[in-house]
């Protein structure tokens, strides 16, 4: 099963979570298998962390929970809270799969939030070599739609939210993004 993980940081959590940066990298190690796509979201001045996205593959909510739950930043009191959905991989492959590389072009997570009938559910076909990764968040049994989640190399925040159609959306937020990872 997929998980989308999203932490978002505590105001003030930059000493900690450089504190912690080894324990930090060292948790996600041992999970190099199962991880689909990772790395910190920024504030407006593209330096200061305002969280961090893991993307990954566990057996099931229990694991995914404790996957978030026990990461040395959350366990510290960096992250202010943690956003746990079920996920579905529509393009088939990790961000280290992305054609785009590691570098090169503003990167962007993007976040729909929404219910009912769901919308963008399908990859959009015109967007593809830009999209790092792309699928919709669910409920944790899987059944409802519940937003989309997107990574997505794009001009600027503006191009990399219309990723997404805006208007079916409850809200939607685009954070500055960049690969995380030792690799």
């Amino acid at each position: 099963m997929e998980f989308f993980c999203y932490h978002r940081d505590r105001a003030g959590s930059l000493p900690l979570r450089v504190e912690l940066g080894e324990a930090h990298w060292a948790y996600m190690d041992r999970y190099e298998a199962e991880l689909i796509a990772r790395g910190p979201t920024f504030g407006a001045d593209g330096e200061t962390p305002t969280g961090s996205v893991h993307i990954v593959d566990l057996p099931d909510t229990a694991a995914a929970r404790a996957f978030a739950f026990d990461e040395p930043n959350y366990q510290a009191g960096a992250y202010r809270d943690v956003l746990i959905r079920r996920w579905r991989n529509l393009l088939g492959r990790t961000m280290w799969e992305f054609p785009g590389g590691r570098t090169g072009g503003n990167r962007y997570l993007v976040l729909g939030f929404g219910s009912g009938d769901g919308v963008d559910l399908d990859v959009p076909e015109d967007l593809r070599e830009d999209l790092i990764a792309y699928g919709p968040l669910l409920s944790d049994d899987g059944a409802v739609w519940v937003g989309t989640a997107a990574l997505v190399r794009a001009a600027d925040a503006e191009a990399a939210g219309a990723v997404l159609t805006r208007d079916a959306y409850a809200g939607v937020e685009v954070h500055d993004w960049e690969f995380g990872g030792r690799r």
